[in-house]
């Protein structure tokens, strides 16, 4: 059976680069998207598309040129960014900037390369527990929150919509990571993180499409 070919976003650190080298040591092809390369992800030998915003049309529709053709098994939107808002002092602008890049963004990526998507392909949204209502007991970080949970009901509607072409949508929160977005803080490392994301993925399939897993295996709350 041929091993399948597996498209990361966000690639060139953290999380991202942790998947491409995980998946590429277990043998599949991995085609790895960034705005921007890295010393870590060239060492990697992958296939790498950089220059792609996913914030941006004009970028998006230039990666889905370069991906003509190509058949993919698993698509993991992972790129995504963080930024703090204080209320009484909220910046619209940075709230904006997060739902463009972590909500519009994936669902971009998603609708530019749904023609190369596989007969029972899979795709991998890396949200976050922080866009669950129900586990919100803290507030703050506004456009972090309303951007994952945005992106989460878009997950669920994606699982909904490619259901019938035997496509399966997972929603995945990878715990919290010391990656450089959290400024290295964190209970797991990205290889770990990757590791239990992987797992996650495997499992992930058209009965439980749709639903909001941490990559510990618990089922999150929405």
């Amino acid at each position: 059976m041929p091993e399948p070919t597996v498209v990361v976003t966000g690639a060139n650190r953290g999380i991202g680069l942790s998947l491409c080298k995980y998946y590429q040591e277990a043998g599949a092809k991995v085609i790895a998207i960034c705005r921007s390369s890295s010393v870590g992800l060239q060492a990697l030998g992958v296939r790498v598309i950089d220059n792609v915003d996913i914030a941006k049309p004009a970028d998006v529709a230039s990666m889905a040129e370069a991906l003509k053709g190509q058949e993919i098994d698993i698509l993991i939107n992972n790129a995504g960014i963080l930024r703090n808002e204080i209320l009484g002092s909220l910046d619209f602008a940075s709230i904006q900037q997060q739902f463009e890049v972590n909500t519009l963004g994936p669902l971009r990526v998603c609708e530019a390369l749904l023609k190369n998507l596989a007969k029972g392909a899979k795709i991998a949204l890396i949200t976050s527990r922080m866009g669950s209502i129900s586990d919100n007991t803290s507030g703050g970080r506004y456009g972090y929150r309303i951007s994952k949970c945005a992106l989460n009901i878009a997950g669920v509607s994606l699982a909904r919509d490619l259901a019938p072409n035997g496509i399966a949508v997972g929603l995945f929160h990878p715990g919290l990571v010391g990656t450089d977005m959290i400024g290295g803080v964190g209970d797991i490392t990205p290889d770990e993180a990757a590791q239990r994301l992987v797992l996650r993925i495997a499992d992930l399939d058209l009965n439980n499409s749709g639903s909001f897993w941490h990559s510990n295996g618990e089922l999150l709350p929405w």
